[in-house]
C-alpha cells in the first residue's frame, strides 16, 4: 500500500443524517488515520451504526462530506464503496450457515469467471486457474485469522467469537484498505474477545489495513483502539487516546458511569 500515511485514509465533514424530524447524525466531523485502529463508542441511540451506514454508502447523508482516500464518496453506494476498498463488517453475523467456513470465503470474489456458464464450457483450464488461487488466498486468511482448522466445519456450527473472525476474514477476501468494524465482540467470550483483538492488531501492524471499530465493550476498545471516537446524540462529544476517553467527565456522564450500552 503507497499511500501517504501522514494524510487521513478517511475524512468527515459536518456530516448529517436525517431520518424524518430526527438527527441521527448531526455534523460530525473527524479523520480516521491510515494503519491504525480507531474506535467509536456512544450509548445506545447514539448514531454510530447510522454512521457507519451512512459512509459506507448504505444510506445517503443529507449534508456534509465524506473522502475516502482524498476522493469524494458520499454520492456512492454500497457495492461501489466496496469495490474502492472501505468494507464494513455488521453487527449480527451474516455467515452462510450451511457452507463450510473455506466456501464461505470463497464465494467472496466479485466477477469469478466460474460463474458464467459458457466459460466454464469453453475455458474450462481458466475458470479452475481462478478457482484455485481464490482457494489458495482463503486459505492464507484462514491461516492469518487462525481458523484454518475449521476450514471444512459448517460455518452455522462456529461459536460466536468464530464466526466475527469468519466475518473479519470474508471481508479480507475483498482486500480492503479500510474495515468498518461494527460490535466484533458482540456474542464473544473473554477467550475469544483476546484472540480477536490480536487478530485485529496483526491485520494493522503486518498488512498495513486501517480499522475503524464500533464496541460496546469497552475492554476490547480501550484496548485495542488508539484513537477513541465519542459520540452522543448525533454529535462528537469527544476524541483522544483510551487514557483520555476514560478520565473525560462528559464521557463518564452520558457513557461510562451513565445508563452504560
Amino acid at each position: 500500500m503507497n499511500r501517504n500515511i501522514d494524510s487521513p485514509i478517511l475524512s468527515l465533514r459536518d456530516v448529517q443524517k436525517y431520518f424524518g424530524g430526527i438527527k441521527a447524525v448531526d455534523g460530525i466531523s473527524f479523520d480516521v488515520a491510515p494503519q491504525r485502529i480507531t474506535g467509536l463508542i456512544g450509548p445506545n441511540g447514539a448514531g454510530k451504526t447510522t454512521l457507519f451506514n451512512v459512509i459506507s454508502g448504505l444510506y445517503r447523508l443529507d449534508s456534509g462530506e465524506i473522502s475516502f482516500e482524498g476522493e469524494r464518496i458520499d454520492s456512492l453506494s454500497l457495492n461501489q464503496t466496496f469495490h474502492k476498498g472501505l468494507c464494513r463488517t455488521f453487527q449480527i453475523s451474516r455467515e452462510l450457515k450451511l457452507m463450510t467456513v473455506l466456501e464461505n470465503l470463497m464465494l467472496v470474489p466479485p466477477n469469478q469467471e466460474g460463474e458464467k456458464l459458457w466459460r466454464a464450457w469453453f475455458f474450462p483450464r481458466l475458470v479452475k486457474k481462478q478457482e484455485s488461487e481464490i482457494r489458495e488466498k482463503a486459505l492464507d486468511n484462514l491461516r492469518s485469522i487462525g481458523l484454518i482448522h475449521l476450514k471444512d466445519e459448517y460455518a452455522g456450527n462456529l461459536s460466536g467469537g468464530q464466526k466475527r473472525l469468519l466475518e473479519l476474514a470474508r471481508t479480507m477476501m475483498a482486500g480492503p484498505e479500510l474495515i468498518l468494524f461494527d460490535e466484533p465482540g458482540a456474542g464473544v467470550n473473554p477467550s475469544e474477545r483476546n484472540t480477536l483483538a490480536d487478530r485485529i492488531r496483526q491485520l494493522v501492524s503486518e498488512q498495513g489495513i486501517t480499522v475503524l471499530l464500533i464496541g460496546h465493550e469497552m475492554e476490547l476498545v480501550m484496548d485495542v483502539c488508539d484513537p477513541i471516537i465519542v459520540m452522543d446524540r448525533g454529535k462528537k462529544l469527544a476524541e483522544g487516546t483510551p487514557e483520555e476517553v476514560r478520565s473525560d467527565p462528559r464521557v463518564l456522564e452520558v457513557y461510562l458511569g451513565g445508563s452504560g450500552a
